[in-house]
């Protein structure tokens, strides 16, 4: 998602005015810097250094005497140290009380706050040089050092505040430093010579140093006064030129000129320190002369830089303010009329498209005007997107009225065809039913058979049209079920039931109200584990009582489904969607969400140990109900079948609790002749069931209610007839269940066929039946049936 799609109106117009603001701040600073250190080089100028001048003059004097007191040891020299000392303490106590304010920490940068700690540092060791000189330990050469190292640190802090942006201005600062540096070298070149003429020698160290320093402060003196302008050089030539240090130069040259073995001074201290005193106070006044002037070239720039941060910056400022109140503004009238626009946007997808399609799906005519009244939005930019917003919300009721009225044609459509279908349906079981006790070739049974299963599938998907066309089936009983005979009759729309092993159910009963409801629903299951497993395996349907209702368990041993899709699946049963006609994939599920939701029945799938599904079915509690006449154990004697579930299944073999399984349809592919079977052992009567009753649009409808009747005595089973062979001979619905016999549909009566088969028909025909019973309808049971049939009794 880009930034533009993802950032709100309100967002974007803040960035906006921050932007402006940081513009605007930017254009400040560059100006401001300049006024803010001009304000910071006043600042040390005040608080660094002038402290540092009188401390500098100080520090000199202290160590000329000291020089001279390691000469002298007089009480005269020692007094003069003592009371020099005290001078530069006081000055050394001023100036840490000005450079340890606050303001100078902010106006120093992380160099200048460096060499300020290093000042602070070396000045603190001033108290062991005093101490070394008073103990004779230090030589003229290395006292004058000593206090020389503390001089130029206090020379190297003035160097980093000497940061102006003007460049001239700072260009000029570093000159008068490199000024006031060669007039200290000319003070270190008095305290060196002045120690030596109170010494009354220089020895040859000393005149190798004071040679160096001659040479040193006239080099400085000359560099600085290069990079003098104009003005100032002349001020230079001319204490250059001066008098005193014409004098100094030349004594200079008299010490230098004379080799170091002499040894003794060509003139005294007196003339020395009057030469050198006037000389120093010349060069100071050339410098400080000169600095006053750098002051006055500076003031312009600071006003200039006033000047500056008044138009940049309060000029700016009004402009940035006037921006901001027209921005909120015009945010605060465009962020009115979009909320207005969202909030018909969402009163139109929240409250009138859903009341409209569901007006419309109770029938009611709707006036797409009155539903989609025009809003007004002006007649600016967003005016326009609200004008196209009335367009589009005139065609969306239009057209969602136009798809629920195609919707409600198109489940009344279903629900016709669904009526019609099962109407043919109802009246083709009724003629295979007629043809089934007609018919005595086995053969011909079976086929028989087959059609009947198929028509009750067909049964089941007319239904499924009814459920999506949000109707209820007609099949509908008004007694209470077995609930074996309930999971019986689903097998029977079941395709492939053969595959299908029914566990042990209980004695409950289910009442009659959600009879064909639940059987179509556990069929769709059953059809739906039968179908996504291996045809090789089987699919186990058990059922038992439990604390909230009935559970039915179909667990298959398929591949199983992912736990997303397991989870996709429960969400759309326990929450069924509406019916769309696109997506047709999940239409089963869809079908017994609808039927679960109608009985407030649970329906959760999961996954099996075996690695297959397992559904389980809840029915509640209202729904089942314990059986007041237990019913025997399935495979017992007198247990009472569906006709239709185990049509082709009761003419192979007996229903057990351990195996309902029948066997498969044949296949056409070949299979090896099977070994000679044993002959069958007597079964009990298979009796099929009818089908419950539907009621299609054209078809009769069922059966009323019958008024109650004085109880009656218990009606005599009717004694099973066999054949010579010993076999039951199979009387349709001699044994159906009471509740099922009830609901049946009103049958026409037809003659039954009373002439007598021979026993080679019997046998025959139950001979086909045993081997059905081995092999299933395979080509190794037609083998063995046409083997059988061509035997004599």
């Amino acid at each position: 998602m880009s930034f533009r799609s993802a950032t709100r109106l309100r967002t974007k117009i803040t960035a906006l005015l921050l932007s402006l603001a940081a513009l605007w701040a930017f254009a400040a600073w560059v100006t401001l810097r300049e006024g803010v250190n001009l304000l910071w080089v006043s600042q040390l100028d005040t608080s660094l250094a002038q402290p540092s001048e009188p401390l500098l003059v100080e520090l000199q004097k202290e160590r000329r005497v000291s020089a001279v007191r390691l000469s002298d040891d007089s009480i005269r020299a020692r007094d003069d140290l003592n009371g020099q000392r005290t001078r530069t303490d006081q000055a050394l106590a001023a100036f840490k009380d000005s450079a340890s304010a606050t303001i100078v920490d902010w106006a120093l940068d992380d160099a200048g706050a460096a060499q300020l700690a290093d000042v602070f540092r070396r000045l603190d060791g001033i108290k062991g040089t005093r101490q070394a000189v008073d103990a004779g330990r230090l030589n003229r050469i290395q006292a004058t050092d000593a206090y020389s190292d503390v001089i130029d640190a206090i020379y190297a802090l003035y160097g980093s505040m000497a940061s102006l942006d003007d460049k001239a201005l700072a260009k000029d600062t570093r000159t008068l430093v490199a000024l006031s540096r060669a007039r200290e070298v000319i003070a270190r070149e008095d305290a060196l010579l002045a120690g030596a003429l109170a010494e009354g020698r220089l020895t040859p160290s000393e005149h190798a140093q004071f040679t160096q320093t001659v040479g040193a402060w006239r080099l400085i003196a000359e560099q600085a006064a290069a990079d003098l302008p104009g003005s100032e050089k002349a001020a230079y030539q001319r204490t250059a030129e001066g008098a005193a240090l014409t004098t100094l130069k030349a004594l200079e040259k008299q010490v230098t000129e004379q080799g170091p073995e002499v040894g003794i001074l060509p003139f005294s201290a007196a003339v020395w320190k009057k030469a050198v005193d006037r000389a120093l106070n010349d060069f100071n006044a050339m410098v400080l002369g000169a600095g006053d002037r750098l002051v006055e070239r500076a003031t312009p720039v600071a006003v200039g830089v006033i000047v500056r941060l008044v138009l940049a910056g309060g000029l700016g400022l009004i402009a940035v303010v006037a921006s901001i109140i027209l921005s909120i503004t015009t945010t605060r009238s465009l962020l009115a009329q979009l909320r207005k626009l969202r909030d018909a946007a969402h009163q139109l997808s929240d409250e009138r498209l859903p009341g409209v399609v569901e007006r419309i799906g109770h029938g009611e005519v709707v006036d797409v005007a009155k539903e989609a009244p025009p809003l007004e939005f002006g007649d600016d930019e967003i005016g326009s997107v609200g004008q196209a917003f009335n367009t589009v919300q005139r065609t969306a009721i239009q057209v969602a009225a136009e798809q629920a009225e195609l919707r409600r044609s198109i489940r009344d459509i279903l629900l016709s065809l669904a009526r019609r279908t099962q109407g043919l349906v109802h009246r083709q079981l009724t003629v295979l039913d007629v043809m089934e006790r007609r018919e005595t070739d086995p053969e011909e049974l079976k086929e028989l058979f087959r059609l009947d299963h198929l028509a009750i599938r067909m049964r089941r998907n007319a239904e499924n049209l009814i459920v999506l066309s949000g109707s209820s089936p007609a099949r509908t009983w008004r007694r209470s079920v077995p609930m074996v005979d309930v999971v019986r009759g689903a097998l029977a729309e079941v395709e492939d039931y053969t595959r299908v092993t029914l566990l042990p159910m209980g004695d409950v009963v289910l009442v009659g109200r959600a009879v064909g409801d639940v059987i179509h629903l556990l069929a769709e299951l059953i059809e739906n584990a039968v179908s996504f497993s291996p045809p090789y395996t089987n699919v186990q349907v058990g059922g038992q009582l439990v604390a909230n209702g009935y559970v039915i368990e179909i667990e298959d041993r398929g591949l199983g489904m992912k736990p997303e899709d397991l989870e996709a699946a429960n969400e759309r049963i326990a929450n069924p969607p509406e019916f769309r006609i696109t997506g047709t994939a999940r239409l089963g599920l869809y079908v017994v969400s609808q039927l679960a939701k109608r009985h407030d029945i649970q329906v959760v799938l999961k996954a099996s140990p075996y690695g297959g599904t397992t559904v389980v079915v809840l029915l509640p509690q209202d729904l089942v109900q314990l059986d007041p006449a237990p019913r025997p154990q399935s495979g017992e004697a007198g247990e009472r079948l569906p006709r239709r579930p185990t049509a082709v299944a009761t003419a192979a073999r007996p229903i057990t609790g351990e195996n309902v399984r029948t066997l498969k349809p044949a296949r056409p592919a070949p299979v090896p002749t099977p070994p000679p079977v044993p002959a069958p052992a007597p079964m009990p009567a298979p009796v099929p069931a009818p089908a419950p009753v539907s009621s299609p649009a054209k078809a009769p409808a069922p059966e009323p209610e019958p008024d109650p009747e004085p109880p009656a005595e218990p009606e005599q089973q009717p004694v099973a007839e066999f054949t010579p062979s010993g076999l039951p001979l199979r009387v349709p619905q001699a044994n159906l269940a009471p509740p099922l016999r009830d609901d049946m549909p009103t049958q026409p009566d037809f003659e039954e066929d009373d002439d007598e088969r021979s026993p080679e028909e019997i046998r025959a025909m139950m001979g086909s039946l045993q081997s059905g019973t081995r092999l299933g309808r395979t080509e190794a049971a037609r083998m063995l049936e046409e083997q059988s049939g061509g035997e004599a009794p």
